[in-house]
């Protein structure tokens, strides 16, 4: 039917302003950047139709279409429509955004044209019904950020970060052919949603294993994960709006690409064990080298390397609905986040006395963490009385059990000895809204992706390890963070911020490693 191919026309607006772009890069190019932003609202609105043909028509690949020998047909499920929805809307803002913030550049009409390109590059990858688009997507999408990341090709630390985006991206493309190659092989087919039929019908084979590492490898090279994560930090020579796109929208793709294969990748237990263990590592080493950086911009960096890290560990769980959820609610935050630092920045710069922050005793931290176990263990019970407690996967009451520990932080200052009782009782509030909350996302998550994405499998006796492991780890860092205002004056712990605010010097090492990237100044 002509009307399963709506989604495909999501990117042509986008493209077609890029194509006008490309003749005008100047300075105010005439039209420009009017046509983007009402190309961008236009992708959006046709993303809103494809929601509206998956209420009334259900989940659906079009037809193969040739174009210029390029197969194209268009996924419409629940994960696609979900993500065109958001590439969209984050597009549309920050395409909005850039047309004032660049206005008057010198290569404005040419930062419009590969901005487009690249958001339309992501709404193809989103929407790829066979492998042989979503590679072209995957690459396209690499080609448009790198020249995004190049607008200002004088800077030594910008070329600098897009060539080691580069060569991760080359990496990773390679990993994602071969795993196709391989995926296949296996099943005789280029088609998607056939790929994961066939995977969620028999027994993994020698070859569909191959290409769940193969596709991990791809994903982890996307997602920058530890420790390749150093690219990632190093793009703030770029423009804003770059850094929103990047940080919103693109570094998601490495999620994507595990949500779409996810039957594929349950077939490999022993690649998501992998994928829990350096997306979980990620989250940790993302998280502390956060809380000791200065600059705005640098902070929200490395906050997106944790947040990747973390979403990962979801994947390697097999929480997939709940990585999907991570991702949306990701890219809306870290878009408003970057569009918004500098009104941030002004707004720390006012202030000029800051009120007095209750530092919690070892005391107040063990009752804070006692205080959010118990709120959490009584709302799982509700939920599970209400929902059912066969529902509940125990990797996904251990990944509340993670994320329940950043509300026992909150509740730690709340009830430190000097904290006024009206903050004790709104963290104690908030503790609660916060664990209602993740157990009413995460069962609207499963109910609107179930006919999309497999069920979590029973976990076995490495993923019980896994999640012991996690929760552990996860607990010891929140009690650490609740207690580093006691241990602050101590010489060892202001050596170790100076550590963690280099990050460990891992990607100093890296560099080291690969030979190469040092920029000569030009002459």
């Amino acid at each position: 039917m002509l009307i399963d191919l709506l989604p495909l026309a999501a990117p042509l607006p986008l493209l077609f302003v890029a194509a006008i772009a490309s003749r005008r890069p100047g300075r105010r190019p005439a039209l420009v950047p009017a046509l983007s932003e009402g190309a961008a609202l236009a992708a959006f609105a046709i993303s809103l139709g494809a929601l509206g043909l998956l209420l009334f028509h259900g989940s659906a690949t079009s037809p193969l279409i040739g174009l210029a020998g390029i197969g194209l047909s268009a996924r419409l499920d629940a994960v696609s429509v979900a993500m065109l929805l958001l590439v969209s809307s984050v597009g549309w803002i920050v395409v909005r955004f850039a047309r004032t913030y660049l206005d008057g550049e010198a290569r404005q009409g040419a930062f419009t044209g590969w901005l487009c390109a690249a958001i339309a590059a992501v709404l193809f990858l989103v929407q790829a019904g066979n492998l042989s688009q979503l590679f072209l997507a995957w690459v396209a999408t690499s080609v448009c950020l790198h020249r995004l990341l190049l607008f200002y090709p004088e800077r030594a630390a910008a070329q600098r970060a897009a060539r080691k985006k580069a060569l991760f991206s080359g990496i990773g493309s390679a990993a994602l052919l071969i795993a196709m190659v391989l995926l296949v092989l296996a099943t005789g087919t280029t088609d998607i949603a056939a790929i994961n039929a066939a995977a969620r019908a028999a027994d993994a084979t020698a070859l569909a294993l191959g290409a769940a590492a193969f596709l991990a490898i791809a994903a982890l090279l996307k997602s920058a994960q530890f420790p390749t994560h150093g690219w990632l930090t190093e793009v703030m020579e770029a423009p804003t709006p770059v850094s929103a796109l990047l940080h919103a929208g693109v570094i998601n793709a490495g999620g994507f690409l595990l949500i779409r294969f996810a039957d594929v990748m349950v077939g490999a237990p022993g690649v998501l064990a992998a994928l829990a263990i350096i997306g979980g590592f990620t989250a940790l080493f993302g998280a502390l080298v956060m809380l000791t950086q200065p600059a705005v911009k640098t902070s929200l960096a490395w906050s997106t390397v944790a947040q990747m890290g973390f979403m990962i560990l979801q994947c390697g769980l097999a929480l997939f609905p709940l990585a999907l959820l991570h991702i949306v609610a990701h890219s809306l935050y870290k878009a408003h986040a970057f569009l918004s630092s500098g009104g941030a920045v002004e707004q720390v710069a006012s202030i000029r006395r800051p009120g007095p922050v209750a530092v919690p005793s070892g005391a107040a931290v063990g009752r804070a963490f006692l205080a959010a176990i118990a709120i959490y263990a009584a709302i799982g019970a509700l939920f599970g009385a209400l929902f059912g407690f066969d529902q509940k996967s125990p990797q996904a009451l251990a990944l509340g059990a993670i994320l329940i520990f950043g509300v026992a932080y909150l509740l730690a200052q709340g009830l430190a000895d000097a904290a006024p009782r009206l903050l004790t009782r709104r963290t104690v509030v908030y503790s609660a809204a916060a664990a209602i909350g993740y157990f009413a996302l995460q069962r609207a998550a499963e109910w609107l992706t179930g006919t999309t994405l497999p069920a979590t499998p029973d976990p076995g006796r490495l993923e019980w390890t896994l999640m012991a492991l996690a929760i552990l780890s996860f607990g010891l860092v929140a009690v650490a963070q609740a207690l580093f205002p006691l241990w602050a004056p101590h010489p060892a712990a202001a050596g170790l911020r100076v550590h963690l605010s280099n990050g460990l010097y891992v990607n100093a090492t890296l560099d080291r490693m690969l030979g190469g990237w040092s920029v000569r100044k030009p002459s």
